[in-house]
């Protein structure tokens, strides 16, 4: 088994050292443990910051893609991987020492083709906090996982064709259920890890008044506006920083 991380990033410096420091901690867990070394792959997506700098200065493979579609962007990277476990990060998300070792002893099993990690959000903001908790819990009951941290095997990865490229929001809750339908047909399972959980950054959530979270958050919003690029300018062009 050997592993791939790909983070894509869009102007991230501020978040993205902190994210790949944590990623070479695990991925010098995972080689001291087992062995097995560990690929990270940065997708820089027109960054016109020092994301690039630093991801480089961390040691990572970086490669450019120019187009604003977070699913491009991850399959862009998945395409220039060379494990056999595709591991998508988000690239403000502080991961615990033990995640990439974790995800390894879950891929062990050979019916199991691939997953997610479970998230804690930590809000500044009370109620945001206990309105992404009560997402969480929802999310948990009703089989969805978001992108902060899932991995998939390769192969299984080029038969789902990867991400959906035509969705500007919700592709990785749309990538998931595609995972578990693939792996019902299959006779297999996903796994989704929740002995361990990933650090997402709160900044939106931090900055919004609760009632734009509220809306923006909304899964029949983002259903009806998951494939226009123009609704999702805080994610596209206007990132909270």
């Amino acid at each position: 088994m050997s592993i791939s991380v790909i983070v894509p990033a869009y102007n991230e410096e501020q978040y993205i050292g902190a994210t790949l420091n944590s990623l070479n901690c695990a991925k010098e867990c995972l080689l001291k443990r087992e062995g097995r070394s560990t690929e990270i792959i940065v997708v820089d997506n027109g960054s016109t910051d020092s994301t690039a700098s630093i991801a480089l200065a961390s040691g990572a493979k970086v490669i450019e893609e120019s187009q604003h579609n977070i699913g491009r962007v991850r399959n862009v990277g998945a395409n220039a991987a060379n494990g056999n476990v595709l591991v998508f990060i988000d690239a403000d998300v502080i991961v615990p020492e033990s995640l990439l070792w974790r995800i390894a002893e879950a891929m062990k099993g050979e019916d199991c083709v691939g997953g997610a990690v479970d998230t804690n959000y930590q809000p500044v903001k009370l109620s945001a906090r206990v309105y992404l908790q009560g997402w969480r819990l929802f999310g948990k009951l009703a089989g969805m996982a978001q992108g902060a941290t899932q991995f998939c095997r390769r192969d299984v990865n080029v038969g789902l064709g990867g991400y959906d490229e035509t969705m500007y929001m919700g592709e990785d809750v749309d990538y998931y259920w595609r995972l578990k339908r693939f792996a019902k047909r299959h006779h297999a399972h996903v796994c989704f890890i929740q002995d361990i959980q990933v650090l997402p950054s709160t900044r939106r959530f931090d900055r919004w008044s609760f009632w734009r979270t509220l809306v923006w958050t909304n899964p029949l919003f983002i259903l009806i506006f998951r494939r226009r690029k123009g609704a999702w300018k805080s994610w596209y062009s206007t990132v909270a920083r």
